[in-house]
C-alpha cells in the first residue's frame, strides 16, 4: 500500500527502452469506483498539454521510480478520450473537508492510501488541532470535489445484513424437521405390510429384530428431497461475475506517441539552447552546479541538465 506522496514526483521509466519519460505529477481519481485511474506526467514537452499513464499500464511503483513497459503507454490529451470526464471532474480527494452524514466536520483529508491494484484503501483525516485518524474506503459514502462524506456506521450496516442472511437457513431448519416427522409415520405403515415374509422366516427367534426393521427409518431420504431446492438457490447468487478483464483491452489498444517525433523535438530543443546563456545558476538536487549564471550553454551543460532532470528548468532560464 502506497501513500500519494510516495508516488508523486517520481521519475517514470520505460523498462524496454531504458528511458526516463518524465515525472509523475498528479493522480487522476475515478471517484465512483474509488480507484486511481491514471497518473499524469510532466516531460520536456509539458507545454504541449496533459499526458497521462493509465494505472493499468503501471508495472510497479517503487521507492525511486514508476516503471512502465514503454513510451507507447503514455497517452496525450487527444488520445485520452476515456479519461476526459475524469479530467473535467478533477477530483483530488486530498484537501477536501471530511464530514459525517449527520453534518459533523471531522477535519480535512490530508492523505490517501493506494493498493497495488490502484484501489483507494483508506484516507487520513487531520483535525484543526493537528491530530490525525484514518477511515477505510468502506466508511466513505462519497468522494466529492470539495467534500468527502463519511459513514462510520457503514461496517455496522454490513454486519446487520449478514445477520439477516443466516435467518433464512434458520427458517428452513424447522421445515426439515417437520418433513422428517411426517415420513416416519409413512415408513411405519409399510413396515407393517412387509413383515409378512420376514416374520415367516424368523417369527419367534428375536422379536427384538423389529427394532432393526425400524432402522430404515433413519434413511430419511424423503426429507433429503426438500433440501434440493435449497441447493438450487445457492447457484442463483453466484452469477454475480463481472467481466473486468475486457476493460483492460481498450487501454492496451490505445494509440501511442511516435518515437521519431520525440527525437526530433529533443534535437530541436538542443539546437535552440546551444550557444545561449543561462540567466541564473542551475544546480542538481545534490548541489552540483550544472551551469553558472551568464555562462554559455554547451553540449556538456545539456548532458548534465538531462541527467539531473533540470532540462525544463534550463530551458526556462536560457537567453
Amino acid at each position: 500500500m502506497k501513500k500519494s506522496v510516495d508516488i508523486l514526483g517520481l521519475p517514470v521509466i520505460s523498462i524496454t527502452e531504458g528511458r526516463e519519460l518524465g515525472m509523475s505529477k498528479t493522480l487522476l481519481i475515478d471517484a465512483p469506483n474509488r480507484v486511481v485511474a491514471a497518473i499524469t506526467i510532466e516531460d520536456e514537452d509539458w507545454y504541449r498539454g496533459v499526458k497521462l499513464i493509465p494505472y493499468d499500464n503501471v508495472i510497479a511503483v517503487g521507492e525511486d521510480a514508476v516503471t512502465i513497459n514503454n513510451s507507447e503507454n503514455i497517452l496525450t490529451l487527444d488520445a485520452a478520450g476515456d479519461f476526459e470526464t475524469l479530467l473535467d471532474d478533477n477530483i483530488r480527494v486530498i484537501g477536501t473537508k471530511a464530514i459525517t452524514r449527520t453534518g459533523v466536520i471531522q477535519g480535512t483529508i490530508t492523505e490517501i492510501f493506494i493498493g497495488d491494484d490502484g484501489n483507494i484503501e483508506k484516507c487520513e483525516i487531520t483535525t484543526p488541532e493537528g491530530s490525525t485518524s484514518e477511515v477505510t474506503a468502506d466508511q466513505v459514502s462519497i468522494f466529492g470535489k470539495e467534500v468527502t462524506v463519511i459513514s462510520p456506521e457503514g461496517d455496522a450496516g454490513k454486519k446487520s445484513d449478514a445477520a439477516v442472511a443466516p435467518a433464512a437457513p434458520a427458517v428452513t431448519a424447522p421445515v426439515v424437521e417437520e418433513a422428517a416427522a411426517e415420513p416416519v409415520a409413512e415408513v411405519a405403515a409399510p413396515a407393517v405390510e412387509e413383515p409378512a415374509a420376514p416374520v415367516a422366516e424368523v417369527p419367534a427367534e428375536e422379536p427384538v429384530e423389529e427394532a432393526p426393521v425400524e432402522e430404515p427409518v433413519p434413511a430419511e431420504e424423503p426429507p433429503a428431497e426438500p433440501e434440493l431446492p435449497v441447493v438450487e438457490e445457492a447457484p442463483v447468487e453466484v452469477p454475480a461475475e463481472e467481466p473486468a478483464a475486457p476493460a483492460e483491452e481498450p487501454a492496451a489498444a490505445e494509440p501511442a506517441e511516435d518515437k521519431s517525433t520525440d527525437r526530433v523535438n529533443e534535437d530541436r530543443h538542443r539546437r535552440f539552447l546551444l550557444g545561449k546563456k543561462a540567466t541564473r545558476t542551475i544546480k542538481m538536487d545534490n548541489g552540483v552546479v550544472i551551469v553558472e549564471a551568464g555562462a554559455d550553454i554547451t553540449e556538456e551543460v545539456l548532458q548534465k541538465a538531462k541527467l539531473g532532470n533540470k532540462f525544463i528548468e534550463l530551458s526556462m532560464s536560457a537567453q
